[in-house]
């Protein structure tokens, strides 16, 4: 079990992650290997890089699954891919009038972030028409930012929908480079590179994260700390395996509370300056220590997931205020946005 002494401690990191240095292999492994007994120390000392750049603000996001249960992917993990038996709704694009409303139910949920996530390798030509025609409606009658997921994208395709108003596009990494073929056979690890590559040329913001408890190694969970970083990606969801029963990797297991705590943690120090978002899986991984995330993430995704449930989102604003932190608004609404503005 790699440690660190007191006489250097966890402090170190955090001053180290505000000086603009990266941490070292060794100092990555030792932040995931470190003894549970350490978990509070080290909390505290991803916390203080966190303050630095957004105070006790949380960002809150919100997931409309607007295509589902028909992607020719085959990723492991993925209850709506061509190989999983689960069952899960199966429809196309949601209309116009639908979007719409899930955006207004964003508003009502206090998140400042709409998420439109479509499940596919990339979008047609009719289903991206149909998301820049919502994307604009919604932009000229809320004050929200929005983010696209809608796969592998054109050249193209990322400039309209960056001319359409979206602000954010996400593409995962999802797993380390050389756990990737192990996770899906349909795309590749590179081909995720250059899509995140084509959001930036665009002027979108790039929304990459990784999902832990996929058979990757302490190394693996660094090297895409490393990778997210190189990308520089300006948001970053942390998702943790929720082993869904028909997929390939029903049989996982879940990650520890306390060892999620640590690879929250050690984003935190390797992407200081970064949104950290506690993604999917949190509920069933973290359990009661949910509220212990947000002293490394700053984010969260309120409401349900893609075919998966998430708490009341009444429990997710009572656990921010019982911390004494403040839901934060975007500057469309009237606050601020770190990264994004």
């Amino acid at each position: 079990m790699k440690t660190i002494s007191v006489d250097l401690g966890w402090q170190r990191l955090a001053q180290k992650a505000l000086s603009g240095e990266c941490l070292t292999l060794e100092e990555g492994l030792a932040v995931l290997e470190a003894d549970n007994d350490e978990v509070l120390p080290l909390l505290h000392a991803a916390f203080k890089v966190r303050k630095h750049f957004y105070g006790k603000k949380v960002k809150l996001n919100m997931i409309i699954n607007a295509k589902s249960g028909l992607c020719p992917e085959d990723c492991g993990y993925c209850s709506q891919s061509i190989v999983s038996t689960a069952t899960v709704k199966k429809y196309s694009l949601l209309d116009k009038d639908t979007l719409l409303a899930g955006a207004r139910e964003a508003m009502a949920r206090k998140a400042g972030t709409y998420c439109i996530v479509a499940a596919g390798k990339g979008p047609t030509s009719r289903e991206l028409d149909q998301v820049v025609d919502a994307v604009r409606e919604i932009r000229a009658t809320m004050p929200l930012k929005i983010c696209a997921c809608l796969g592998i994208l054109k050249d193209d395709q990322a400039e309209r929908l960056a001319e359409a108003g979206v602000h954010r596009y996400n593409h995962n990494l999802n797993t380390s480079k050389t756990n990737y073929s192990s996770i899906t056979t349909t795309h590749t690890y590179d081909q995720r590179i250059e899509t995140v590559e084509k959001v930036k040329t665009s002027g979108m913001s790039p929304c990459s994260g990784v999902i832990i408890g996929m058979g990757e190694t302490h190394q693996e969970i660094v090297e895409m700390a490393y990778a997210l970083r190189e990308l520089d990606a300006d948001s970053i969801p942390i998702n943790f395996l929720n082993a869904i029963p028909g997929t390939p990797l029903e049989h996982a297991g879940r990650t520890p509370s306390m060892q999620a705590l640590k690879v929250l943690a050690l984003f935190r120090f390797i992407c200081p300056s970064k949104e950290i978002r506690v993604a999917g899986g949190r509920e069933v991984n973290l359990r009661t220590l949910q509220p212990l995330s947000l002293y490394a993430a700053n984010s969260l995704f309120v409401g349900d997931y893609l075919t998966t449930a998430g708490q009341d989102v009444s429990a997710d604003h009572q656990l921010i205020e019982d911390l004494g932190f403040e839901i934060e608004l975007n500057a469309l609404n009237g606050g601020s946005d770190h990264v994004l503005d």
